[in-house]
């Protein structure tokens, strides 16, 4: 598990001189913005009546402990199906919204099943499962549809900013405390004035 203040090698760290320094990477996708989290509709949608997909999005929704790398269980207002919650069982994607029994939303994680046989209200954007990712246990979001061709924009957009990731590596700027100064070689050689007077001041 990474800790603050892990340091990790990457072999792009290396100035044009050859010598390499630490840097610290922005990474603005991972950013926990207040934004809500773009849904696209699907597949079961059908399974919920229009104003239960109103007060999905209208609503907010907090992270529950019951929160892992499968799947992130959510609690807020009930989502109540319109045509039961059984469905014959079918794949299941990154980001899957699926309202079981209970009517809460359960959003398909990394480590998801590879079926299911609750409806898929909708799937988060690809763009902002990283930042779904980041949430912890009683942090609050919320929802908001788009169409697909919206969100695949952002997905695009999304990895042409993690593309540029090296144009952003920003060197490390530590305190100077003494024993970082002692361990340092601060001079690259010694002049000896009395040789200097000897050769009439010259060096």
């Amino acid at each position: 598990m990474l800790r603050a203040g892990d340091v990790l090698p990457a072999d792009s760290t290396e100035r044009l001189d050859g010598a390499s320094f630490e840097a610290t990477i922005d990474a603005p996708w991972l950013a926990r913005a207040p934004d809500p989290f773009r849904v696209v509709l699907g597949p079961q949608d059908d399974y919920f009546a229009a104003e239960t997909l109103s007060a999905f999005f209208a609503g907010a929704f907090t992270l529950t402990p019951m929160a892992d790398r499968m799947a992130y269980r959510l609690d807020g207002p009930k989502i109540a199906h319109a045509g039961g919650y059984d469905i014959v069982s079918d794949g299941v994607a990154l980001g899957a919204i699926q309202i079981a029994g209970d009517k809460q939303p359960l959003v398909l994680m990394a480590d998801r099943q590879p079926t299911g046989g609750y409806p898929k209200l909708g799937h988060v954007a690809r763009a902002d499962i990283g930042r779904l990712a980041q949430m912890r246990p009683g942090e609050t979001c919320r929802f908001r549809a788009v169409c697909v061709a919206e969100a695949r924009a952002a997905l695009f957009a999304r990895e042409d900013e993690i593309a540029t990731t090296v144009a952003r590596l920003r060197p490390l700027r530590r305190a100077l405390a003494s024993e970082t100064l002692f361990a340092a070689n601060l001079i690259d050689g010694v002049v000896d004035p009395l040789a200097s007077e000897q050769t009439g001041g010259e060096s």
